[in-house]
């Protein structure tokens, strides 16, 4: 080949290297969202309507629709994980190579790559949690079918299971929690279920036979097996901790054992259908992912709804763990999602549970005397800031105001040796007036003129208003739309409130609706170093995504 073929073809590979750009940069993400959202709602009624054919002939649009495969890649190189690379290596970081996934997505000769696996550490224990993590094509692949199968999840889900599903959140759970406890007729004994291993454990057969999606590609996603030590491993059982459809794989196979215990308890005495004496046993069941409680009126009762879950279980390649579920009288209490519930003299408070604050300590120590130790002190704030924010919206809706008050006086102790160790041969009024100042009316504020840390205790309680159990996210659009406004006025304060009323709860740049716990982020609209000001007018808010997306335009501009 001469030089100038060979400069001709580069020219060619770069030219289709910016036209693959330019395709994925001119997508318009709120009509793809739109249409997708448009097939995920036809499914859903077909399921509504058991038209389970139809079912199947939309779940196959949907997969091999541009606008699905769109939105599963921009899901899977968006997501916290998306610097994380599978076996092969490869992460798609650049639009070229996102809008190259996207054509390549398909089902055809589909064999997906073994997962590599890792091993984290289990909060507040010593053992490991394995993770599986697929290849960034594999990701995608998960992300699209997820699409498909979302709506049936939802539509045939139990309605008071809370974890990994859309519009729910922990707070539902604890409220529910809280409704079936709280009066002084409420049960008294409480089954705390833990299952053992749930993602590992969960059997192949039992879910090739009974999840409604393509076959031949849930099997390629169960039996890809795992790489460790430069070693392949078969996946005999469970599905993957760490694949973007295992969380909708679990609760498709935890679904049911509401049923199963209401179909026993939820009768009168005489066994027939009456108001009146309905859950005479006092039998409330809540679950959040694998998690779940078992209220009743005795013990017996409750030893009896742990055999028929052990059961129902056992038909799904699952156990109990004998040694996390236990049962527990209300006067006792009991810790789950990071709370404790306890009845002190017939009345039930919630707070964050020992293990939570302990837990949270332990972080805001590893940041502020590990890593923290050669960051600036607005560096710090910031990362402070986003832990803080993170854990108080956790609890904002419990009996959390010692807790706060008591992570504020951690915070001071940790922040005081961290500027000690800055100066060790400084006087301890020359420390304070350097990392601590007045702000308005209030001294002692860690801050520099343009950042200060929160105060925690400051942070005012917010009952969470629970969602209703019967509504559908893929029917009742507009309940949800509204409730994600509610609760953002509710949470939010000052100048924050009112931009978030200023924007109807939605995205600046997309104008698609925000969550409040969303992974969002606040912008100036005009930038600071062109004379950008700190107002209201100047602010917004955006989808951490959308901003990327928007700041990369900027740049090329």
């Amino acid at each position: 080949m001469n030089d100038n073929d060979s400069t001709t073809a580069k020219a060619e590979r770069l030219s289709d290297t910016d036209k693959l750009s330019m395709q994925w940069k001119s997508i318009d993400w709120k009509k793809v969202e739109s249409e997708v959202n448009r097939l995920q709602i036809r499914i859903a009624k077909a399921v509504q309507e058991k038209k389970f054919g139809t079912v199947k002939r939309l779940q196959y649009l949907l997969t091999h629709s541009f606008y699905a495969k769109a939105w599963a890649v921009r899901k899977v190189t968006t997501n916290h994980g998306k610097n994380t690379s599978g076996v092969d290596k490869e992460l798609w970081s650049t639009p070229s190579s996102k809008m190259r996934a996207v054509l390549s997505l398909t089902d055809k000769n589909y064999k997906a790559k073994p997962l590599r696996r890792v091993y984290i550490a289990k909060k507040g224990k010593k053992s490991k949690r394995p993770l599986g993590i697929p290849c960034m094509y594999d990701r995608a692949m998960q992300a699209l079918y997820a699409l498909a199968l979302e709506p049936i999840a939802e539509t045939t889900a139990d309605t008071r299971s809370f974890g990994f599903r859309r519009g729910r959140c922990t707070q539902d759970a604890c409220e529910y929690i809280f409704t079936a406890l709280t009066k002084r007729v409420s049960p008294q004994w409480v089954l705390e279920g833990d299952i053992k291993g749930c993602f590992d454990h969960i059997s192949h057969e039992w879910l090739l036979e009974n999840i409604p999606m393509d076959k031949t590609v849930l099997k390629q996603f169960l039996k890809a097996g795992f790489v460790f030590n430069r070693e392949l491993f078969p996946t005999d059982e469970g599905t993957p901790q760490g694949g973007v459809i295992s969380p909708i794989l679990a609760n498709m196979t935890l679904d049911g054992m509401q049923k199963a215990l209401y179909d026993r308890f939820h009768t009168n005495r005489l066994g027939k259908e009456d108001i009146r004496f309905k859950n005479a046993h006092k039998v409330n069941f809540i679950r959040y992912a694998d998690d779940f409680i078992v209220t009743a009126a005795t013990q017996e009762i409750v030893e009896e709804a742990k055999e028929i879950i052990r059961n129902f279980l056992k038909e799904r390649g699952l156990e109990l763990s004998e040694e996390k579920t236990v049962i527990t009288n209300i006067n006792d209490g009991f810790d789950m999602l990071g709370w404790t519930f306890r009845k002190f003299k017939g009345k039930l408070i919630v707070k964050p549970s020992k293990k939570s604050i302990k837990s949270f300590v332990a972080s805001l120590s590893d940041t502020i005397l590990g890593k923290g130790r050669a960051w600036k002190q607005e560096v710090l704030i910031e990362k402070l800031n986003k832990q803080i924010r993170g854990w108080a919206n956790h609890h904002q809706s419990v009996c959390a105001s010692e807790a706060f008050a008591h992570i504020d006086y951690v915070l001071y102790e940790l922040l005081w040796k961290w500027a000690k160790r800055r100066h060790p041969h400084k006087g301890r009024w020359w420390v304070s007036t350097r990392y601590w100042h007045r702000k308005g009316n209030r001294n002692w504020v860690f801050s520099t003129e343009d950042k200060e840390l929160l105060r925690v205790d400051h942070i005012p309680i917010v009952r969470h208003i629970k969602i209703k159990l019967d509504v559908n996210p893929f029917f009742d659009t507009e309940y949800f739309t509204q409730r994600k406004f509610s609760q953002g006025m509710r949470r939010l304060s000052g100048r924050f409130k009112k931009i978030w009323q200023n924007q109807k709860g939605c995205c600046y740049h997309c104008g698609m609706p925000m969550d409040i716990s969303d992974d969002k982020e606040l912008f100036f609209i005009v930038p600071k170093p062109i004379g950008g000001k700190e107002i209201v007018s100047n602010m917004a808010y955006v989808h951490s995504s959308c901003q990327k997306i928007y700041t990369e335009r900027r740049s090329k501009e």
